[in-house]
């Protein structure tokens, strides 16, 4: 027994020593300790509070225990209610009638779309300039109308030579632009194009783009026939041009005027129109200087395509272009 005592001493005294060999566990500190919710439990005041919500409730309610409802006689009263088992839709109509919406006796009507009032100025104040060059230079304007189909008088304007720098000129060439300006406008406004939301800043732009565009052209001939030795043949055909753009914007006018008064529906009406009338104004001048120029004068037919295409169509491409349309 004493053996027994001692050998179950030594044996809890070493399992104590080598418990405590052992290493200690250290703890994360990055470890997050969890959060245990706790039930909320309400006390006695908010108890108090929903039975009084819910007995205030139950006293709006029908509730009645379902031995008490009488099931035939709440479907009876729904189908008398609702229904019409007779198919006498009048007598349904004018049971209700009362809860049909009434119609307002106001009329609200709807916004009529204006178009630019300043629009109709300027094309007041274009007549007014037009007039006024009628009258003060009726001599000259009389001239460039009759040049356009006759050719001795073309033929007289080419010997003075003084036409195209006199003021009637100048005005006519700066009416040109705006009136092809008021054209290209229209023609962005009837597109729904972003760029004629800017009104005449948009406007006077175009027209100005156009003059330059025309101006430095006829620079550009001017200088190629000096280079070349053509002055004559090349100031014949400055001064067709001259009454191809005079002439065409003196037809614009009644155009332009009618596109600017009537409903932008009819938009691709005018422009059709209008390419029509360019077409055919063009296409004369052309034929007539070649035949007026092309007869006296021979030209490489390499040179006459290379400046069709440089300053006949591009200018107007690179205009198009300029403009977005």
């Amino acid at each position: 027994m004493p053996k027994f005592i001692f050998f179950l001493f030594a044996f809890v005294w070493s399992a104590n020593f080598l418990a405590a060999q052992e290493t200690p566990v250290q703890t994360d500190s990055v470890a997050v300790k969890q959060y245990q919710y706790r039930r909320y439990r309400p006390d006695s005041a908010t108890l108090a509070r929903q039975r009084y919500v819910t007995d205030s409730l139950i006293h709006h309610t029908w509730v009645l225990p379902e031995r008490l409802i009488n099931k035939n006689a709440l479907l009876d009263t729904i189908e008398k209610e609702y229904l019409s088992p007779k198919l006498d839709l009048w007598a349904w109509h004018k049971k209700y009638q009362h809860l049909k919406k009434k119609a307002n006796p106001y009329q609200l009507g709807t916004k009529i779309p204006k178009g630019n009032v300043g629009l109709l100025g300027f094309i007041f104040g274009m007549l007014i300039i037009f007039a006024i060059l009628k009258n003060a230079f009726s001599k000259q304007l009389s001239a460039i109308v009759q040049a356009f189909f006759s050719n001795r008088i073309l033929n007289n304007i080419n010997k003075e030579d003084n036409l195209f720098s006199s003021w009637p000129f100048l005005l006519l060439f700066v009416q040109f632009g705006f009136v092809f300006g008021m054209f290209f406008f229209l023609v962005a406004q009837w597109n729904d194009m972003y760029q004629a939301k800017d009104g005449f800043k948009f406007f006077f732009s175009i027209s100005i783009t156009i003059i330059v565009f025309y101006a430095l052209k006829l620079i550009i001939l001017r200088f190629l026939g000096y280079l070349f030795n053509v002055q004559k043949p090349v100031g014949e055909y400055i001064s067709i041009l001259y009454l191809s753009y005079f002439n065409a914007s003196l037809l614009f006018i009644p155009l332009v005027v009618a596109f600017a008064l009537s409903p932008l529906k009819y938009g691709s009406v005018y422009i059709v129109l209008a390419f029509l009338l360019l077409g055919v104004i063009f296409t004369f001048q052309l034929l007539r200087a070649g035949v007026t120029i092309l007869s006296n004068n021979k030209f490489s037919k390499m040179h006459l395509f290379l400046y069709f295409c440089a300053l006949e169509i591009c200018p107007v491409l690179i205009l198009i272009k300029t403009i977005g349309l």
